[in-house]
């Protein structure tokens, strides 16, 4: 299976890691796969889309919330925005794709 940056991951990795690694992107649950198969790379790649998703949208969150009015009307439109990459995440989690979410996927935290 093609990934991150072209990386490989192997079929059964994928198949066996695949379940879990849609949970990865549930806010507060990124570090499951982690915990369920600590050796799979398929599942670590999840878990850290996952991890940098929740810490972008807690930040971006928090600090939209102090601007007054127009903050409070792009949190909101940020928020479906963040919504709709955990979806995107979950479904090329459980298709078995290891490809970057748009805009924030090219982080790396777990290596």
């Amino acid at each position: 299976m093609n990934g991150f940056y072209g990386e490989q991951y192997d079929p059964i990795d994928v198949q066996n890691n695949r379940a879990v690694s849609v949970l990865a992107y549930i806010p507060f649950l990124f570090f499951l796969p982690l915990v369920v198969h600590p050796d799979s790379r398929y599942g670590r790649f999840h878990a850290n889309q996952g991890l940098v998703l929740l810490l972008v949208w807690v930040i971006v969150h928090f600090i939209l919330k102090w601007i007054p009015l127009i903050g409070w009307i792009l949190n909101n439109f940020f928020s479906l925005f963040m919504f709709l990459l955990v979806i995107l995440g979950m479904v090329r989690a459980y298709s078995g794709r290891a490809v970057p979410l748009p805009f924030i996927g090219q982080i790396e935290i777990i290596k």
